[in-house]
C-alpha cells in the first residue's frame, strides 16, 4: 500500500476516537505491506494520558509480532507525533514515521523537534510529513470547533 492509502485508514480509525469523545488520530503499524496494528486515542476512555493513538498501536503491534523491537516496521498516524509519541517510535526501532497534520505547538518529527533524525540517539528514523494533510487537519478542526 502507499503511504495515501495507508493514511486514509488511519483517518478512518481516527473518525472511532469521537465516539467516545476523544481527538480524532488514528494510527497504525505496518510492515512489509501487511497491517499489524491499528489504534485511535483513548484518552478520554480510559482516563489514561498515555492513550494516545501511536502509543498503543506499537503496543499492540509489539504484542502481535512478538517483539518490542519493531524493525522493519512503518508508523502511520494522522497528526505529527509528539514529543511521547516520537519517543515510543525510537524506542521500538521503528524505520519510518508517515503523518498527515503537522503540529506546530507539539510536533516531535519536524515542526518542534525531529527525534528521528537526532545523531545523539542510538536509533534514527526516517520521517515524511504532510501525507493527506489537509484531511488530517479538517478532522481536527471540525471537532475541535463542536466543542467551542
Amino acid at each position: 500500500m502507499t503511504d495515501d492509502e495507508l493514511l486514509a485508514l488511519a483517518i478512518a480509525e481516527a473518525q472511532q476516537a469521537t465516539e467516545h469523545g476523544d481527538v480524532p488520530v488514528g494510527a497504525l503499524v505496518v510492515r512489509d505491506g501487511e497491517l499489524i496494528a491499528s489504534r485511535h486515542n483513548e484518552r478520554e476512555l480510559h482516563n489514561d494520558p498515555t492513550a494516545h493513538a501511536e502509543v498503543l498501536a506499537l503496543r499492540d503491534a509489539a504484542a502481535a509480532l512478538g517483539s518490542w523491537r519493531l524493525t522493519g516496521c512503518t508508523l502511520v498516524v494522522t497528526l505529527e507525533p509528539c514529543p511521547m509519541c516520537a519517543g515510543a517510535a525510537w524506542s521500538s526501532r521503528v524505520d519510518r514515521v508517515v503523518f498527515g497534520a503537522f503540529d506546530a505547538r507539539a510536533g516531535a518529527c519536524a515542526s518542534l523537534y525531529n527525534l528521528g533524525a537526532d545523531p545523539r540517539l542510538n536509533h534514527e528514523f526516517d520521517v515524511r510529513g504532510g501525507v493527506r494533510a489537509d484531511e488530517c487537519a479538517a478532522l481536527l478542526t471540525e471537532f475541535f470547533a463542536e466543542r467551542r
